[in-house]
């Protein structure tokens, strides 16, 4: 019934099995990827004709986690498995980066590719297994896919480079580095590291392209078993060169004209006046309104402006808005503009603006993150905000998007190699940018607002975090390397290269090429120069501030730490949390307490959280033979009185130890309400001093 293809090699210490002819045959590609014992369905579905009306590529990726492939059920009232969580969405994206830029130039078919986790080991990570699954799903479908691409993860423990490092080694590794290429070169790099350097992190891309040749070779292997015959593409218009020329005559001057205004805003009115000229006049001439059409034109138009621009570039050294390829855009940084948050900043870099929060919480603000590997808590939080207005449009507005969570993610990643750990600085830490103005690299200035907002704070970074775009532009006649891109830069050039870091060394990397030809040499280039702006920056923003704050704000709960024995934390919570919600009530504090005994009191008033402490201080402690006490007469009774000295506690002060001599009945010294001060005995303590009395020989 099945015809089953299968191709296995030996790949970083385990085996890797792609497989393809069982499951899922009515989609065009299907691949089983196994590694380990983690398994990942990947399929590939591609219309059969071009969607009409776009001028994009509609390619739409879905990675997805069952939990049934950890041997879990889902939580929640539905118990199956609801909106994608972060890891699904950043796995997601991290497919797409590198296998969009591989479809051949016009191929406008929707396509769809689905990635499921069937299985997880809880030591492989299915992201990889997903991208290379996908890689090689596409490359037997017949879609034009100019692939295969291969990936890998890297990284570095006790000075080595490390292939796919598992789970579990991932904490005693410095570095965690994704990178996706094909034979010819590197595509797409994504990372996270313990401020190395340039060589180191030049050395793991390297590293991670040879380790992956060997998976390119076992696709390509598979796809000679059983690709499927390839898809012709469409043929170009026939008036297309005819259509090319007529335009380029009428919009050129004015496109350069348009592209030598530095102003964003300026230049995008220039550019679309000019689009409708060219648009209309085309539409009166009757040789040409027939073959007219908005796609063609904004094909047509966005070449002709790749051209111009990137060729201006190459031959002058110039850029859209003036500077030469290694100047940084202007910066003004500024802290504490909001006067009742925690921490706050604002970092301008050009037409680029990121006002940037920071608010301290307790443990009990904590993530708490529940996926395949297991249950987790993070203290640590970064959210990316892109409202519309920030590139002076009304679009759709409260949707938190695929981007958004990209680009907060690169931020978090930059900034969590040197954030204090909770046990030096119990606090949960947010950080929320949000993109007040936009014209290149939103996230980077995320980062560098982020530092400053966290630094404002008084969160004890040991530096400041920078971070800095880096773009490519690469024609037969030139290369041209350039720092702090623009938008436009970024749309008509050939690479985004986010780099961030401290004076140190790098603590994030991200890399989108849409050529397949970059070279080691390139990629040092870019470094080297990315080095040299994120070291500008940083001292630009140390105008403003260039070290943490001596102490957190006064807005900010403070956290006092104390210990108990654990035997005591049930008195502390009480029967259904009643006691532990009375002392958070009473004394307007948050309580927080761990397995271990640790309790954390958090409050923004002092005497508040001395009280809470005070209170459970009483609750939880011994009597101490020795210690004086402060208690209060609750009883009197013919044999004494009962004194409560400490929480719940009451002890009996028999009568003959209520004074020195011998006292007549218990109420000639005490009565109920009385405060007295106690040493499991009243007459060895001074009641007006509160001493002990000296013993008699």
């Amino acid at each position: 019934m099945f015809k089953e293809f299968r191709k296995e090699i030996e790949w970083g210490g385990r085996t890797l099995v792609l497989e393809s002819g069982k499951i899922a045959r009515q989609a065009d590609g299907a691949v089983m990827a196994t590694y380990g014992d983690t398994k990942v369905l990947c399929t590939v579905v591609g219309e059969q004709k071009a969607r009409e009306g776009v001028d994009f590529f509609p390619l739409a990726v879905h990675y997805q986690e069952k939990t049934f492939a950890a041997g879990k059920i889902p939580g929640g009232f539905f118990k199956r498995e609801g909106r994608p969580g972060e890891k699904e969405t950043l796995t997601s994206r991290l497919i797409d980066r590198p296998i969009r830029p591989l479809f051949a130039k016009g191929f406008k078919n929707e396509t769809q590719i689905i990635c499921t986790v069937l299985s997880h080991d809880l030591e492989n990570d299915p992201d990889i297994v997903a991208l290379i699954g996908t890689s090689a799903a596409l490359t037997i479908s017949g879609l034009p896919f100019m692939g295969p691409l291969g990936g890998c993860r890297v990284g570095y423990i006790a000075g080595e480079y490390v292939l796919n490092p598992h789970l579990d080694e991932m904490s005693n590794s410095s570095l965690d580095l994704i990178v996706a290429g094909t034979r010819e070169g590197v595509l797409m790099v994504e990372s996270e590291a313990s401020e190395l350097s340039e060589e180191l992190m030049l050395g793991a891309v390297t590293f991670g392209h040879n380790a992956f040749q060997s998976v390119i070779n076992a696709i390509i292997d598979l796809a000679e078993l059983c690709a499927k015959e390839p898809r012709s593409l469409p043929e170009p218009p026939a008036e297309l060169e005819e259509m090319t020329s007529r335009i380029r005559n009428l919009a050129e001057a004015d496109l350069r004209i348009a592209y030598g205004a530095s102003d964003k805003m300026t230049r995008q009115e220039k550019i679309s006046k000019t689009k409708d000229r060219v648009a209309a006049e085309l539409a009166a001439d009757d040789h040409f309104a027939q073959k007219l059409n908005d796609n063609l034109l904004g094909d047509i138009f966005k070449d002709l402006e790749k051209d111009i621009v990137r060729h201006a570039i190459i031959k002058t050294g110039k850029r859209i808005d003036g500077r030469d390829t290694k100047t940084v855009r202007p910066i003004i940084s500024e802290v504490g503009l909001l006067p009742r948050t925690h921490g706050s900043a604002l970092f301008t870099r050009g037409e680029t603006q990121a006002l940037v929060v920071t608010t301290l919480g307790t443990g009990q603000d904590e993530a708490r993150i529940d996926d395949l590997a297991g249950e987790y808590r993070e203290h640590f939080l970064l959210h990316y905000n892109f409202p519309p207005y920030s590139v002076g449009e009304a679009g759709r507005f409260g949707f938190t998007g695929r981007r958004e969570i990209g680009h907060g993610k690169l931020a978090w990643r930059a900034l969590h190699p040197i954030m204090p750990s909770k046990e030096s600085f119990p606090y949960t830490i947010r950080v929320v940018s949000e993109i007040t103005e936009s014209n290149g690299s939103s996230s980077m200035a995320t980062v560098c607002g982020a530092s400053l907002s966290l630094m404002d704070a008084g969160v004890p970074l040991p530096r400041p975090v920078a971070g800095i775009a880096m773009g490519l532009i690469k024609e037969d006649d030139g290369i041209a390397v350039l720092s702090d891109i623009l938008g436009d830069e970024d749309h008509l050039g050939d690479m985004d290269f986010k780099v961030a870091g401290t004076e140190n060394g790098i603590t994030s990397l991200q890399m989108d090429i849409k050529i397949t030809s970059i070279t080691g040499e390139i990629m040092r280039q870019a470094l080297d120069q990315a080095r040299e702006g994120r070291l500008h920056i940083l001292g630009e923003m140390s105008k403003a501030l260039n070290t943490s704050r001596s102490d957190i704000s006064n807005n900010a709960p403070r956290i006092t730490i104390i210990k108990i024995n654990k035997d005591k934390i049930r008195e502390v919570i009480g029967p259904g949390g009643k006691m532990i919600r009375e002392i958070s009530e009473t004394t307007e504090t948050k309580i927080d307490i761990e397995d271990d005994g640790t309790v954390k009191v958090a409050a923004v008033d002092e005497k508040a959280s001395q009280a809470a402490i005070d209170w459970i201080r009483s609750i939880t402690s011994e009597p101490e033979v020795g210690a004086i006490y402060t208690g209060k007469v609750v009883k009197t009774v013919d044999f004494g009185a009962f004194v409560n000295f400490m929480g719940a506690k009451d002890g009996l002060v028999h009568i003959s130890e209520l004074a020195e001599g011998r006292v007549g009945q218990t109420t000639d010294v005490v009565n109920v309400g009385d405060t007295v001060k106690v040493k499991l005995s009243m007459k060895a303590v001074n009641q007006e001093t509160g001493k002990e009395l000296s013993a008699k020989p």
